[in-house]
């Protein structure tokens, strides 16, 4: 087998296999018909070229070119036909006008000789020949019907191509090129029927060669990607990892071909078949086994080339696999979001893309997530009724395409109403999220920034990256229910708290003005009760400004003091108190260390854990508080460590995790010093203000060690770090 016959041959299978595959993808659809009988035609004629290449008697080689000419004969108006569909361009009556010139063309070919009036044998080197038609005057008339349509149809999507959205512009420009390729190679074919048998100076020395046969796989090579990459004929494939492989290795071979072809055309006595199939077979094999044993020869989709042929799908394959597998192995919220950023941003690039999820507290959608970021806001208008939740419910498709240049044609009531939704963010697609068969969410996706559509395998991905997401994302939800129940339970416990201890502090001022309220009381009862009254409205009266100074936002009054100075004055402040429990104050470390910082909370939270410690040292202990310079782990501040450590009774290891929760306290007894559990909250809010860290560290019957951590300055975003306070048992 000669490499013309291999040609049209191979062209014959892959039209062939092409054809049936789109019509088999719907039945139906007058595109995929219409292609059908395009890619017959096509197949048509390589297999009358095949046999025109093959064949020695002259009466067979007529034969097979009546055969080709038939296949010749309907492919301008098919392809006219096939391109107004895909561009959705209608030329009304003048198509059929077409048809019917084309099968009274068909019907001449067969009935006279006036479209083809027998054959001539054109010889190549190494014994190739062929034989080709000889042209009649009807076949003149088929010349000037193929000059009209094929030229009308370039122009035709060119122009079209212009005014289209990216996605579908994508599509025709594929297209125009695998009927550009074919046409101009195909018309190369017509040469030796219009008995010019050689090309014109300064090639008059070549004999035509029928090239319109590798033109038809190439056409092939080119709609096949055409429909992987955009989705041409309106076919939606998902390309496997295993079948991308037989893609590249396809495409080398293809490349093989194309370059063995040039050999034998620039020293036909150096190949015969053995060679040249045997060329092919070894490049298949080398092949294969190097993307099987070594895998990164073939690369991870990097290459330019690869990337225009296959759209980044190995990159983006393996980089979405590697975030699914962290989230099954490392189910943690803020890695994964943040894995997920630089996903969708640095890798697939896109502008933009929210995360909105359904609240517990209100039963309502707001945004939890979002590049670039924004505020999470309500978003009143997203209900489970409504038609973006009906659709993702009802018809439960993987996802929603939210431009029209990707919707698919006959849109119904319900997608309509969810694009118009979820307009104000402006996204390319939408994916639900969910739990079981209850939505709870949705993922938008927008543009990419380089403007390219997204591709099929793009959308694959996506789709099996937010069923896992779903999961991570559902755990928050629980985690939020969790923690609303527990604040609830808290909020409960600590108001029938309140209500006793209030209740417990106001009788005897009650008590004191009933007992006036029926006369003056004697002398002895007023000097009982007055004294316990005004000290208990003193106390309530405390508990309501550090009640509204925990609940109040502040704003921090900062500017450079001595850290040092601060301490000493608050332990000054401290210090009557200190005496009356018979505990002395010792300060030790450093002096003459400057920090920015709001002077009069810093002095508040010195008070209250000061009073901590002297609450729980036993009478003629010591409490020692300490200023200490921390190793330099950034090169734009200082850090300082302030310690305050007594000797007291310790804190149990049940109380220690629990000691920074609003209203929890252990002096329960007394009205004088009883506690409200707002002293450690208030201190780890003005840290938290500060960027600082508070550390606890007790053991029973061993005493209690406070650690404060304050930075000197603010960080280079000019803010303070949110702190994290910490407690531990020695």
């Amino acid at each position: 087998m000669n490499f013309p016959q291999l040609a049209a041959l191979f062209a014959v299978i892959a039209n062939l296999a092409l054809t049936f595959f789109v019509l088999s993808r719907d039945l139906r659809s007058v595109l995929n018909r219409v292609y059908f009988m395009w890619g017959m035609s096509v197949t048509i004629w390589n297999l009358g070229a095949y046999y025109l290449f093959k064949v020695e008697d002259q009466a067979a080689a007529l034969y097979w070119a009546h055969f080709l000419q038939f296949g010749v004969i309907f492919l301008p108006v098919t392809n006219l036909h096939l391109c107004l569909l895909i561009a959705r361009i209608s030329i009304g009556p003048l198509l059929y006008l077409f048809y019917a010139l084309h099968f009274l063309l068909a019907f001449s070919l067969f009935s006279s000789h006036y479209f083809i009036q027998g054959v001539h044998k054109l010889d190549y080197a190494n014994g190739v020949h062929a034989y080709y038609s000889i042209a009649g005057p009807f076949f003149f008339v088929f010349l000037g019907l193929y000059a009209i349509s094929t030229s009308s149809t370039m122009l035709m999507l060119y122009y079209k191509q212009r005014t289209l959205p990216q996605l579908h512009r994508a599509r025709l420009r594929s297209l125009m090129l695998a009927l550009g390729i074919l046409i101009v190679f195909g018309t190369n074919d017509l040469l030796p029927i219009l008995r010019i048998d050689r090309y014109p100076f300064p090639f008059n020395e070549h004999k035509v060669y029928p090239f319109g046969n590798v033109a038809a796989v190439f056409y092939v090579f080119i709609i096949a990607y055409s429909v992987l990459q955009h989705k041409l004929l309106d076919i939606h494939l998902v390309m496997s990892r295993f079948a991308a492989q037989v893609v590249r290795v396809s495409f080398m071979m293809l490349l093989g071909f194309v370059l063995l072809f040039l050999l034998t055309r620039a020293a036909p006595e150096r190949f015969n078949n053995f060679s040249f199939f045997g060329a092919l077979g070894v490049l298949l094999v080398t092949a294969i086994v190097a993307s099987i044993l070594f895998p990164r020869f073939f690369g991870r989709g990097e290459e330019a080339l690869e990337r225009r042929i296959l759209g980044d799908r190995f990159e983006y394959h393996d980089t979405v696999q590697a975030l699914i597998r962290t989230m099954r192995n490392n189910p943690e919220p803020k890695m994964v979001l943040d894995e997920l950023r630089q996903l969708l941003v640095k890798t697939m690039r896109v502008q933009s893309y929210q995360i909105i999820l359904l609240d517990e507290s209100t039963h309502g959608f707001s945004l939890f997530h979002s590049y670039p970021a924004r505020l999470r806001v309500p978003l009143p208008d997203l209900q489970l009724d409504t038609p973006i939740f009906q659709l993702f419910t009802t018809v439960k498709p993987d996802y929603l395409a939210c431009k029209i240049a990707y919707a698919m044609p006959g849109e119904s009531e319900l997608e309509r109403g969810a694009r118009k939704q979820l307009k104000q963010f402006d996204p390319e697609f939408c994916f639900a999220l969910f739990t079981a068969d209850d939505p709870f969410g949705l993922l938008l996706i927008g543009p990419k920034e380089s403007g390219e559509p997204y591709t099929q395998q793009d959308l694959r991905l996506m789709t099996e990256l937010v069923q896992n997401l779903s999961l991570i994302l559902n755990q928050v939800r629980l985690k939020n229910q969790i923690h609303m129940a527990q604040e609830q339970e808290l909020l409960g416990r600590m108001s029938r708290g309140l209500a006793h201890d209030l209740n417990n502090l106001l009788t005897p001022a009650q008590t004191f003005l009933q007992l006036f309220s029926g006369g003056t009381p004697d002398q002895d009862v007023i000097d009982d009760l007055l004294p316990v009254a005004l000290r208990n409205v003193e106390t309530v009266r405390s508990y309501v400004k550090e009640a509204l100074f925990f609940s109040n936002t502040h704003s921090l009054q900062v500017q450079s003091s001595r850290l040092d100075e601060t301490i000493r004055a608050a332990v000054e402040l401290m210090e009557p108190a200190a005496q009356r429990k018979g505990v002395e104050l010792n300060i030790q470390g450093l002096t003459g260390c400057h920090a920015e910082m709001d002077e009069v909370l810093i002095q508040r939270m010195m008070g209250n854990l000061i009073s901590n410690a002297i609450d729980a040292s036993p009478r003629g202990s010591a409490i020692n508080i300490r200023l200490l310079k921390l190793p330099r782990t950034e090169f734009s501040r200082e850090w300082y460590r302030l310690e305050i450590i007594d000797s007291g009774d310790g804190i149990s290891a049940e109380n220690l995790k629990r000691v920074f929760q609003p209203y929890f306290s252990t002096k329960n007894v007394g009205d004088e010093r009883r506690g409200f559990g707002l002293g450690l909250a208030i201190a780890r809010k003005i840290m938290n203000l500060h960027g600082g860290n508070l550390n606890i560290v007790s053991e029973e019957k061993k005493g209690t060690t406070v650690q404060v951590d304050l930075p000197s300055r603010r960080g280079n975003n000019g803010k303070y770090n949110p702190a994290q306070a910490q407690v531990g048992v020695a």
